[in-house]
């Protein structure tokens, strides 16, 4: 066990942060799990637990709050998260665990691969920071060819929407804006383009791209009329969501700032106490071994 004072500071603390990481990952891989191998169960359980009137949430539950519910348990939506919540409950367990043996056992090699895999993450997201940096308008470019991918092959309306049109939905309503770069991305949107013929209402866009009255999880346009005729007036239908969120970042960049040298500072605190600790291991094994 390493003697020095520091030493048993920073493995201590690396065995505290690590645990509750190992704790939290286990828990979004179990129920990303759950979700994968049987998904009807767990909507039947939320939908049980929270439309119930023998639930104790049934009280704070309104009709509108079962509706937004019931469209995010769809069995598509569910499926997409599931994958997602394992990939990253999987990845942070594994970082987690090597840090948490290799401090609780003194382990140098555990502790060096913690160490390598935290440089790689930062240097990882060094290279993105500079490269979006350096390459701002060609990063620009890529985002948005991205985000319109998804617009043009997975956004629809109607029922059985899945966890791309819900996220669209929810970020539109909540930043007051339409599309990537306007309305017009709906005019390549293929599944929205079909369900909106097949409806014969002769839509322009979705309600979340309309001013909205009440909860903006409803998307309820206060202008009924606004998904036939968007206009300025009753619409967000010039204002892109990707201009909307650069101008959010821009006017809060002290906060980004912020939480970006914070969770630099995390990564690299860790890094130093895995390296001292398994430095300060070999230290005493040597002093046994010669002494």
């Amino acid at each position: 066990m390493a003697a020095d004072c520091g030493a048993n500071c920073a493995r201590w603390l690396l065995c505290l942060a690590n645990f509750i990481f190992i704790c939290v990952s286990t828990g979004v891989l179990i129920v990303g799990t759950w979700l994968a191998a049987d998904k009807a169960s767990f909507i039947n359980l939320t939908l049980n637990i929270t439309t119930s009137k023998y639930s104790p949430a049934s009280p704070f539950v309104s009709e509108d709050a079962e509706k937004i519910l019931k469209e995010f348990v769809e069995p598509a939506v569910i499926e997409q998260a599931a994958y997602i919540l394992i990939a990253a409950g999987a990845f942070i367990l594994v970082i987690s665990f090597l840090g948490y043996c290799g401090a609780i056992k003194e382990s140098r090699v555990l502790l060096t691969a913690y160490g390598i895999f935290l440089i790689i993450i930062f240097a990882l997201q060094v290279a993105l920071i500079l490269l979006c940096t350096l390459y701002k308008s060609q990063a620009d470019h890529h985002s948005k060819g991205f985000l319109k991918s998804t617009l043009s092959k997975y956004y629809t309306t109607g029922d059985n929407k899945d966890a791309v049109t819900l996220s669209w939905d929810l970020i539109m309503a909540q930043m007051s804006c339409c599309g990537v770069d306007g309305y017009e991305d709906f005019r390549t949107a293929r599944l929205f383009v079909d369900k909106s013929s097949a409806e014969g209402l002769g839509r322009q866009v979705p309600e979340s791209c309309c001013i909205l009255t009440g909860d903006p999880l409803l998307s309820k346009p206060a202008d009924p009329s606004c998904i036939i005729s968007p206009t300025q007036s009753n619409s967000y239908l010039s204002t892109g969501c990707y201009d909307k969120f650069s101008f959010m970042v821009t006017e809060n960049l002290n906060l980004v700032i912020g939480v970006v040298v914070v969770v630099a500072a995390t990564q690299l605190i860790a890094i130093i106490f895995a390296f001292c600790l398994c430095r300060a291991v070999g230290q005493e094994r040597d002093y046994h071994y010669k002494y």
